[in-house]
């Protein structure tokens, strides 16, 4: 399957419609997490590979990969992005790579892929640093719910207003609810949201599931990878039948979600961009510890 992604990265492939997961400001959320956590070793690595030495080193790429996506060089990683499981919100739900994963690639093979393409140390410097900031954005992604998921393309095609505004629902669960929660778009609110999270790792409400989110994880195998890849796909996705979609396509379609839906997504949004963020930490050091 590396094989497989690898040369696609090779082809033109038409780029698929779909939103930021999380923004850039959510992206920037997760890589400020990472960058508390991760060991000195590691952030030694990052740093000389991407040429940063600032505080931002990986906030500052973060959200790259969606750029890049929409650029002829880059369109070929626009299914990178998700994995369309094919289940049956809000009834069931679940992730089947077989099945979910198509011939253009999905999330949990893409991350498995550039994180052997960072270990192997056998590319150049420019695409290691590509598979870096590819890395660093897919461990955000595949925390977003309607990333790892099929219906009305991820949630893109159920129109939802916002305070008014017209938008869709993958739209509001990428930029709408995140913001609601951090108070803005900008890289100080990433900085002040990621520190709120930090926080509750370290001696608040997260401090007793951290372990827990991190086990098993494992990058010294492509099976292993894989494995724990899907694993976060698959607790992901189960929010769409919890939360995103608990009541069905028509509880939200046409309908403002600023009120008391977005009440209930909140939580669910800062579980995921914290636990995200952490497990991006342990996964960086994995990698560098096997470099």
């Amino acid at each position: 399957m590396t094989a497989r992604i690898v040369t696609l990265t090779l082809l033109s492939a038409a780029a698929l419609p779909g939103a930021m997961a999380w923004g850039a400001m959510g992206h920037e959320t997760v890589a400020y997490i990472a960058s508390n956590y991760v060991s000195s070793a590691t952030k030694s690595y990052f740093q000389d590979l991407l040429s940063d030495t600032s505080a931002d080193y990986l906030a500052s790429v973060a959200a790259w990969a969606d750029s890049y996506r929409y650029t002829t060089a880059g369109k070929f990683s626009a299914p990178f992005h998700y994995i369309d499981a094919n289940d049956s919100p809000p009834s069931s739900c679940g992730v089947d790579l077989d099945r979910d994963c198509g011939d253009e690639g999905c999330i949990v093979r893409a991350l498995q892929n550039y994180t052997t393409i960072l270990l192997d140390q056998t590319a150049s410097n420019a695409n290691l640093q590509i598979a870096a900031k590819m890395v660093i954005h897919f461990a955000g992604d595949i925390g977003q719910p309607l990333h790892c998921e099929a219906l009305e393309v991820g949630g893109n095609d159920i129109d939802v207003q916002y305070d008014g505004d017209d938008t869709n629902l993958h739209a509001a669960w990428d930029s709408n609810i995140p913001e609601s929660i951090s108070g803005g778009s900008s890289l100080s609110s990433a900085k002040s949201w990621a520190s709120d999270l930090i926080k509750e790792i370290d001696s608040g409400d997260y401090k007793s599931q951290a372990a827990g989110w991190v086990s098993g994880l494992s990058v010294g195998s492509s099976d292993s990878q894989i494995s724990t890849a899907l694993k976060w796909a698959t607790e992901s996705n189960a929010y769409v039948c919890s939360t995103v979609l608990k009541g069905g396509i028509s509880a939200v379609e046409n309908k403002d979600i600023s009120g008391s839906y977005t009440t209930t997504a909140q939580p669910v949004v800062g579980l995921q961009i914290a636990k995200q963020g952490y497990r991006l930490a342990k996964w960086l050091d994995a990698i560098v510890a096997a470099i």
